[in-house]
C-alpha cells in the first residue's frame, strides 16, 4: 500500500490568507476544467525560478490543473552562451557570433525533439529554451516568462530574441518597468514565496542554533547576512567593502552564503574570486542547504541584497517573511518589496549600505519594528496564492474568454 504522502496544497494557505481567498481559487481552478499545463526551464535547482516552479506546480495541481515541469539539457558551451544572454538582457556589453547563436538554436532544437509539448498551456521560462516554440506545429497557448531584470537589454541581443518572443501568445515579466514594445500582450506577475518550504517555515530557536552549529557559524557577534547565487550582479565584492566600512563603527560578522546554479558557468569563478577576503569576521560559503538559509535569515540582525541588477529578488521576500530587516539595492523588483526606511532600507552605493548596516546593528528597537512591518507586507502581497490567482486568470483569458467564473 502506498504511503499517504503530504504535498503542498492551496488549502494549506487558509490560515494565512483566509477561507474566502481559498474558496475563490478553488472555484477558478474548477472553471478551467482539468486544463493541462507544463513549464519549461533550464534547471531543477539553484536560483529563484526553480524554487518557484517546485511549489507553484504543486499548487496548480491542487486546484485541478494537470501541471508538469520539464527542464532542458545542454553542454557547457550552451550554458556559457545562455549565461551571456542573461547578462546582456540585464544590459551587459556581450557580443555573440553567428556560430554561437547557431549552436544555441541547435541545442534548443535537440531539446524540442526530446520534449513532446502538446499541453493546453505551455510556459517557457527565460532565454535558455526560448526558441523551442518555432518547432511545434500544433501549438495551443504558449507564454514566455522572463524573470530577468529587463529594463535596458543589450539592443543587438534583444533584436535577435524579439522575433522568438513575438511567436508566443503573451509575454510575462516581473514589473512594468520591464515592459517592451511587442506585437503580443504583456502581463506583469511579481514572484512570491512558499511559506511552508524548508527555507521559509518557522524554525525554533533550538533548531536555528543546531543548524548554525552544524556549519560552525559563531553567534558571538551580530550577524549581517547575504544569501544569493554567486553572480557578479549580486555584487558580493560591494557587500564586503560595505561591511568593512561598517566594521569601523560596529562589531559584527558577515556571512556570504550562496550556491552555483547548474545553468550558470560563471558562478564558481565569482565564488573563487572573493575567497581571499575570508577572515574571523567574514565567512564565505557555497552550500546547498535550504534549512541553513532559513536559520541564517531568522538569526540575522541584518540581511543584505545589494544587487546591481535584480529581476525581482526572492531572497528579499524570504528574509522579510522571517521578520528580519533587509537592506536592498535600489534596482529591479527590490523597491517593490521594500518601503524605504519603513520596512527596510534601499541603497544605491557602498557607503549608503555601510551606514544602514551600522544603523540597524546599533538599534534593536528599529530592527524589530521594521521586521514586523516587513513580515506583514509579505503576508499581504507576496505569498504564492496571489501568484497562483494571476496564472489562473491568465489561463482563463486564453482558454475561455467569454465564460465568467460565476456562471
Amino acid at each position: 500500500m502506498d504511503k499517504d504522502y503530504k504535498v503542498l496544497s492551496v488549502t494549506d494557505y487558509e490560515k494565512l490568507v483566509g477561507a474566502e481567498t481559498i474558496d475563490r481559487l478553488l472555484k477558478k481552478g474548477k472553471a478551467l476544467n482539468h486544463l493541462s499545463v507544463t513549464n519549461v526551464n533550464s534547471t531543477y535547482y539553484g536560483g529563484g525560478v526553480a524554487e518557484l516552479l517546485g511549489s507553484m506546480t504543486l499548487m496548480m495541481n491542487s486546484v485541478g490543473l494537470r501541471t508538469g515541469w520539464r527542464t532542458i539539457t545542454g553542454n557547457p558551451d550552451f550554458f556559457s552562451i545562455t549565461k551571456g544572454m542573461h547578462n546582456a538582457l540585464q544590459g551587459g556589453d556581450v557580443t555573440f557570433s553567428k556560430k554561437k547563436l547557431d549552436m544555441y538554436e541547435a541545442m534548443v532544437y535537440e531539446n524540442t525533439v526530446r520534449n513532446h509539448l502538446d499541453q493546453d498551456m505551455v510556459i517557457v521560462h527565460d532565454p535558455q529554451p526560448l526558441p523551442m516554440i518555432r518547432h511545434y506545429k500544433n501549438k495551443k497557448n504558449w507564454f514566455w516568462r522572463c524573470h530577468i531584470e529587463f529594463s535596458n537589454p543589450n539592443p543587438k541581443l534583444w533584436a535577435y530574441l524579439k522575433p522568438f518572443v513575438e511567436q508566443y501568445d503573451a509575454a510575462i515579466v516581473s514589473v512594468r518597468e520591464y515592459g517592451k514594445k511587442l506585437k503580443i500582450p504583456q502581463y506583469f506577475f511579481m514572484p512570491a514565496i512558499n511559506p511552508f518550504s524548508s527555507k521559509n517555515r518557522k524554525m525554533s530557536d533550538k533548531e536555528i542554533q543546531a543548524k548554525l552549529d552544524e556549519y560552525k557559524i559563531p553567534t558571538d557577534l551580530p550577524l549581517v547576512v547575504q544569501v544569493s547565487r554567486f553572480d557578479k550582479w549580486k555584487d558580493p565584492e560591494g557587500v564586503i567593502k560595505a561591511f568593512k566600512i561598517a566594521q569601523k563603527e560596529v562589531k559584527a560578522r558577515l556571512i556570504l552564503l550562496g550556491n552555483v546554479a547548474t545553468d550558470d558557468p560563471e558562478g564558481m569563478e565569482v565564488f573563487e574570486s572573493i575567497l581571499h577576503e575570508q577572515n574571523d569576521e567574514i565567512m564565505i560559503m557555497s552550500v546547498e542547504d535550504t534549512e541553513l538559509v532559513n536559520a541564517l535569515q531568522h538569526k540575522a540582525d541584518v540581511v543584505l541584497q545589494k544587487s546591481l541588477k535584480e529581476g525581482f529578488g526572492l531572497t528579499v521576500t524570504e528574509a522579510m517573511w522571517k521578520g528580519t530587516p533587509v537592506i536592498g539595492g535600489r534596482t529591479g523588483g527590490i523597491p517593490y518589496q521594500i518601503d524605504d526606511r519603513v520596512n527596510g532600507f534601499l541603497v544605491s552605493t557602498i557607503q549608503e549600505t555601510a551606514e544602514c548596516i551600522v544603523t540597524l546593528v546599533k538599534d534593536e528597537k528599529l530592527r524589530r519594528k521594521m521586521g514586523k512591518l516587513a513580515q506583514e507586507s509579505v503576508r499581504q502581497r507576496f505569498l504564492q496564492t496571489r501568484l497562483l490567482e494571476e496564472y489562473l486568470d491568465l489561463f482563463h483569458d486564453f482558454k475561455c474568454p467569454y465564460h465568467a467564473y460565476d456562471q
